[in-house]
């Protein structure tokens, strides 16, 4: 696919997708990147010779190679990101433009997409040819890899089986705390209104599920309390939401609910931004992990795999870490998160718990979230 192609292709994702914000992308660049391109086109087809015997052509790359134009020419690579880690790349993305075109004389430009994780999941699966995603939780990296867009074993490809960012679940509340929110506890006592979106739309609320299931069974107890916890808690939920975005907007803006689970990086966020949003890190959590991976067949299609990997391998090293930490995510790479500034704002949770803890994202899917698992029978109960 050409450039003129790729950029009217990602803009007609970003007309369809209210949820996805897409940067440097405009169609006057658009226009001007074809007509370039045409009139080189026609500047290189005037030169050839006329005779089929003496025309040069240049061979096709193979997979996993770089083509001969992303060698020698500039790069372009499309991020496809979901929402809260915007703040994060936009800091980062420059340092690594400027530390590639230093090393080789070359120089990388980006399309950014952000959005959801679950809508940016399907725009890729659909024909939007990202060649790196960075999205909210495995399972939905998983579901790319599944379309055939992803080789299988992408996680061991980089460090920490895959996971750039991550974060853990907080309990944000009203100015002063006035239903006394301290625990996971309290969000199943009465006359306590919980706002969360729906875990069979929202990855965000999976996220939030697990912690309620954890905070049972990851402090001694089996998982008939843990289902009754659960229930007691979603009872005490109004509505709910088709997503965090939503979920966010009935909690400040709508003024409903008593607390609203969300993530601490977007609460860090907020408070550098001057708003001031009282939260509760409880002290049993779940470690909110965040997968990157190069997207293979569109990397290959595009010649873009040296730089996408290069790209990826970046985003581990404590340069780019601290970009993240600063942005509200925890710091994977351990002398990051050992320095003094990270240390203080990051404080160690006492029992954190992993997805892998709970079986891994398919047994958590087919346990929990697929049609007649265990939180539709919770629903059922509370219906009743």
């Amino acid at each position: 696919m050409d450039q003129w192609q790729r950029l009217i292709q990602l803009k007609r994702w970003y007309q369809k997708q209210g949820s996805i914000t897409l940067s440097n992308i405009s169609l006057k660049s658009a226009s001007s990147f074809f007509v370039l391109g045409l009139s080189l086109s026609i500047a290189i087809a005037s030169c050839s010779p006329e005779s089929g015997n003496n025309t040069a052509t240049s061979p096709s790359p193979t997979p996993g190679s770089a083509s001969p134009t992303a060698t020698k020419g500039n790069v372009e690579l499309t991020l496809v990101s979901f929402a809260v880690t915007k703040a994060a790349h936009e800091a980062i993305i420059p340092k690594f433009i400027e530390k590639w075109k230093k090393e080789h004389n070359q120089t990388v430009s980006f399309n950014q997409s952000y959005g959801g994780s679950g809508s940016q999941t399907r725009a890729v699966i659909d024909g939007l040819e990202a060649d790196i995603v960075h999205l909210a939780l495995a399972l939905d990296t998983k579901k790319i890899e599944k379309a055939g867009l992803i080789e299988t074993g992408w996680e061991k490809e980089v460090p920490n089986d895959g996971i750039v960012s991550k974060s853990v679940a907080a309990l944000v509340t009203r100015e002063g705390n006035p239903k006394g929110i301290k625990t996971w506890e309290d969000l199943g006592k009465d006359g306590v209104q919980l706002i969360t979106a729906d875990p069979k739309t929202s990855g965000v609320a999976r996220w939030n599920f697990l912690a309620l299931w954890g905070a049972v069974t990851k402090t001694g107890g089996d998982e008939a309390k843990a289902q009754e916890f659960v229930t007691k808690v979603y009872k005490n939920v109004p509505v709910l939401t088709k997503d965090a975005r939503e979920a966010s907007d009935v909690f400040f803006k709508q003024g409903q609910g008593d607390v609203l689970i969300n993530y601490e990086n977007e609460m860090v966020l907020a408070a550098q931004k001057g708003e001031k949003v009282p939260y509760i890190v409880p002290d049993t959590n779940v470690s909110i992990d965040n997968p990157i991976a190069v997207v293979d067949k569109n990397v290959d299609k595009h010649g873009t795999r040296e730089v996408a990997e290069a790209f990826v391998q970046f985003l581990y090293t404590p340069e780019a870490q601290r970009e993240f930490a600063k942005a509200g995510f925890r710091p994977v790479e351990a002398t990051v998160a050992q320095e003094k500034e990270f240390a203080e704002k990051y404080p160690p949770v006492k029992n954190l718990f992993t997805v892998k803890d709970m079986g891994g994202w398919g047994e958590i899917q087919k346990k929990f979230f697929d049609d007649g698992a265990v939180f539709d029978k919770i629903q059922s109960d509370i219906k009743k």
